[in-house]
């Protein structure tokens, strides 16, 4: 009888308490588990991005959260190793570097379940990043793919032809129109017709509003009783635009008639001459990976060597924002290389009007929207 009572107190004595070290020892193995399944998923299945600009406006908001899915276009293996987990090129708040350079490996991607076609909203480092960053840590942009690989593409004013072919436009693509007025618009109307960017200019004796919209709000506002005209701001042709790629007075292109051009593809070969090294010259510097390259007097050296003809290592592609007329995009900077490609648009998880009050401001029309290609 004493046995069983010794071993029933026994059994319902108080357990020692832990010890602060004790504790922190297993939420530390708690956290770096945490750590270790989120950057596990970070890199080879999602990654989230914020919508930081209005390039994409009306298929993209400023404000839009997305998860970006990497398994579609495949996962690239790191490149930086020393990097500190779930940040981008930067601590997060700050200007401070979250990597060293000291360890660089040959960058991979892994199988994915689709390739980049043409309408995917795609995710992908900023080839034109001049602040040094390696290649997977250079900044994020997002744009519409317009064009693959071997295409040929031109904009004829602002109309986009891949290989001879007029494209279907976004649903949601936006240019600049000088929207002519009899004097001036409340904030209710440009809340009326979902109308973010404006401003007001005048013309001599004639006044209106500069606004990015697309072109059916356009056809709308010729019917609105204090709007006098609607004009799409257009660039004529060959109105050369140094800012627009390559660059180069004998390509007299711009943002709204460009080309046509071929975009690079992998084992594609050119002849090496004046006209190829305006248009081509700078990606076989910057993105074929070759350990010396040099363009002196129309000429190409690789190694040292001169080059009579070249092949591409990689495929590009070439990206466009929605908002036409206000994007950053592929016909100012050039090709978006293969191995800059992070992932696709997959899901809206969140959207944030921070222009609104606080009562209106997510949009929650917006949560889990998916079909962005369309």
């Amino acid at each position: 009888m004493f046995k069983k009572k010794n071993k029933d107190a026994a059994e319902k004595a108080p357990e020692t308490p832990k010890t602060w070290q004790q504790s922190a020892k297993e939420w530390g193995k708690s956290i770096i588990a945490a750590v270790f399944f989120a950057t596990l998923i970070r890199w080879l299945l999602l990654t989230a991005y914020t919508i930081p600009t209005s390039s994409m406006e009306g298929s993209l908001l400023v404000g839009d959260f997305l998860f970006v899915s990497k398994y579609h276009y495949g996962a690239r293996t790191p490149q930086t190793l020393l990097h500190f987990p779930l940040t981008d090129h930067q601590f997060w708040g700050t200007g401070i570097p979250s990597y060293l350079t000291w360890i660089q490996l040959p960058m991979y991607r892994l199988p994915g379940i689709s390739s980049v076609k043409k309408g995917h909203e795609v995710v992908f480092n900023f080839p034109a990043d001049s602040l040094g960053h390696p290649t997977d840590l250079k900044i994020n942009y997002i744009k519409r793919c317009v064009a693959v690989a071997g295409d040929t593409l031109q904009i004829k004013d602002t109309q986009v032809f891949i290989n001879g072919k007029a494209q279907e436009n976004p649903q949601h693509l936006q240019f600049l129109y000088l929207v002519y007025t009899k004097g001036n618009i409340n904030e209710l109307f440009f809340d009326k017709y979902n109308i973010t960017e404006y401003s007001k200019f005048i013309d001599g004796d004639q006044e209106g509003y500069l606004m990015h919209i697309s072109e059916a709000t356009a056809e709308q506002l010729k019917n609105v009783g204090n709007v006098v005209r609607v004009v799409k701001n257009i660039q004529k042709p060959d109105n050369y635009d140094a800012s627009v790629y390559p660059h180069h007075p004998d390509f007299a292109w711009n943002k709204d008639n460009f080309g046509p051009l071929v975009l690079p593809k992998k084992g594609m070969q050119i002849e090496i001459n004046a006209k190829n090294l305006a248009l081509y010259g700078e990606v076989i510097q910057k993105y074929e990976n070759h350990r010396k390259v040099s363009i002196e007097n129309n000429q190409l050296l690789i190694d040292g060597a001169p080059v009579k003809q070249y092949t591409f290592k990689q495929d590009y592609y070439f990206m466009m924002g929605d908002n036409r007329h206000n994007s950053l995009d592929s016909r100012f900077w050039g090709f978006v290389p293969h191995d800059h490609i992070i992932g696709k648009a997959a899901v809206v998880w969140l959207s944030m009007a921070y222009n609104k009050p606080l009562s209106k401001r997510i949009r929650w029309n917006r949560w889990f929207k998916t079909n962005f290609t369309k």
